[in-house]
């Protein structure tokens, strides 16, 4: 979408600092032995006491008020009796509708005890997260985005998975503009306009390219034993830089 008024930006900043809330109250939450279903449930009551309605549930009819990936699943795990173990890398999406607007966060979070390699490919997915962020502008190329993400994950040693990428939200959880890969793609030209809201969430791997289909018809994988971080803002792109939503 395409922010027109001061009215806009202000519900969409009310339910971007929601969606950021729960997301940390979540990761906070973590402890080994607790359900993703458990951890869900934390997420769906912080949502609801802040008048939010759960956006993959209400877009897609998900079977759960948040999204929870563990280790070699990448996005889209559904909350259910797995329960969680010290070491686990663990993804927490949270992305709610409020005052008729939509925001979108996520963020990797890490059981203890913590390996070094957990580490370091969390602090490099965030770091191409904040060079991605810092690209935005009005009259810039969308795939500047890219550029940013696929550099820190090179200069680090890390892959992309290319076929998981941002994506515009505002007045649903997915819509214009489409698909922006999180790799530098010079055939797209498409220019960031004052006012457009979208997400940033770059996916760094040890070693995966693609994430595919589980057999649940939600959840997306990579081999076992390979990690993938993520971390997503939702912002809104001006003159003088990005508004960021959910912070």
């Amino acid at each position: 979408m395409t922010i027109d008024s001061q009215e806009q930006l202000e519900r969409l900043i009310r339910v971007g600092g929601v969606v950021a809330a729960v997301c940390r109250l979540m990761g906070s939450r973590l402890e080994p032995g607790m359900t993703t279903k458990e951890l869900d449930d934390i997420g769906r009551a912080a949502l609801e006491q802040e008048g939010c309605r759960s956006a993959p549930q209400l877009m897609y009819d998900f079977p759960g008020a948040t999204c929870i990936s563990i280790n070699h699943a990448v996005a889209h795990g559904i909350p259910d009796d797995t329960r969680i173990q010290p070491g686990d890398m663990v993804n927490i999406d949270v992305s709610a509708e409020r005052e008729g607007m939509f925001a979108d966060t996520g963020a990797s979070f890490i059981v203890p005890p913590v390996r070094p390699e957990q580490k370091h490919l969390c602090q490099t997915t965030r770091k191409a997260l904040n060079r991605a962020v810092q690209a935005v502008r009005t009259g810039q190329k969308l795939n500047a985005i890219g550029r940013a993400i696929e550099q820190t994950a090179n200069d680090h040693g890390y892959t992309v998975i290319r076929n998981l990428g941002s994506h515009g939200v505002g007045h649903s959880l997915h819509e214009e503009p489409g698909f922006i890969p999180g790799f530098y793609d010079p055939r797209d030209k498409r220019v960031m306009q004052e006012g457009m809201v979208f997400t940033i969430e770059p996916f760094l791997s040890t070693g995966a390219e693609h994430a595919d289909d589980h057999d649940d018809g939600w959840t997306l994988i990579t081999e076992p034993g390979i990690m993938t971080a993520q971390y997503e803002h939702t912002l809104v792109v001006t003159k003088r830089g990005p508004i960021v939503v959910t912070l």
